[in-house]
């Protein structure tokens, strides 16, 4: 995860896009494949959340998916990288700064984007039905990477007691 030519909000939500992701590897890198496979939630009705593994396999799968939202948005009719699952850490690592480097790279390619829409009309709608311009996009990214890796440190810290 290189410098960039990027300013403005871009810049300052990809820097904190960068951070997120730095702190998820953070946490996950020592984690044995025994814990990455481990169930952590039995009983969740979130095939997303059943493991460490299924969390990751989403957590990287989403930084492409809202990366193909805002590509879409501006025509390019992108279809999503593969979802991708796997039984080390090392590659989750791997592909997260893949998944950062593709989304770093569109905007880098696409300086000029508008960054806020007020017009509902033009937002990015979602599958989940929520409606996004290309800032509300990011910082959902950004967030969502915290809240997993806090669902991830909450897993590790329980299979340790």
């Amino acid at each position: 995860m290189e410098a960039n030519n990027l300013t403005g909000a871009i810049a300052a939500l990809m820097d904190e896009y960068k951070k997120a992701v730095n702190e998820l590897i953070t946490v996950i890198e020592p984690i044995s494949q025994q814990q990455l496979l481990r169930t952590i939630e039995p009983k969740s009705t979130n095939t997303d959340c059943i493991s460490i593994q299924t969390i990751l396999t989403h957590v990287c799968a989403s930084m492409f998916s809202y990366a193909v939202y805002i590509e879409n948005s501006i025509g390019l009719e992108t279809t999503r990288p593969e979802r991708l699952q796997f039984d080390q850490v090392a590659p989750y690592i791997s592909r997260l700064k893949e998944a950062f480097n593709y989304n770093q790279d569109f905007f880098i390619r696409n300086p000029n984007i508008t960054v806020e829409e007020f017009d509902q009309a033009k937002k990015i709608n979602t599958r989940w039905g929520q409606q996004y311009d290309v800032e509300q996009m990011l910082e959902h990214a950004i967030v969502h990477i915290l809240k997993h890796r806090r669902q991830i440190k909450n897993a590790l810290v329980k299979m340790k007691s």
